[in-house]
């Protein structure tokens, strides 16, 4: 895995970090918007903030004084290629393991 993947995985692993990423998929929110739901302060949303941009998820804007964040839809494309090359490999191996037992069965074993 590379750095950029460890990013997002790491990002991806905190479920305030998550629940930020569904909000913005509805749309472009403030810090004090993104705040909202949580028991937790403007400072502490930032840092989360600042992982999901780090790891490439979620862009700043300036509009006048206010720096809103919406989602990068392609910051998720690495992460999901990685899940996708790991959920084909394992049916193959689920195939395989059924024909093994299957032919053990017929073998009588």
């Amino acid at each position: 895995m590379n750095d950029s993947l460890d990013l997002a995985f790491a990002a991806l692993a905190d479920p305030t970090r998550r629940a930020i990423l569904a909000r913005l998929g509805e749309g472009e929110a403030s810090v004090a918007e993104l705040a909202e739901p949580f028991d937790l302060s403007q400072p502490a949303i930032s840092k989360h903030l600042k992982v999901l941009e780090n790891a490439g998820f979620i862009e700043t804007s300036r509009v006048g004084q206010s720096r809103p964040r919406r989602l990068r839809p392609a910051g998720l494309e690495a992460p999901q290629r990685c899940i996708e090359q790991l959920a084909s490999y394992w049916p193959d191996r689920f195939d395989r393991l059924a024909q093994f037992l299957a032919q053990a069965k017929e073998n009588g074993q």
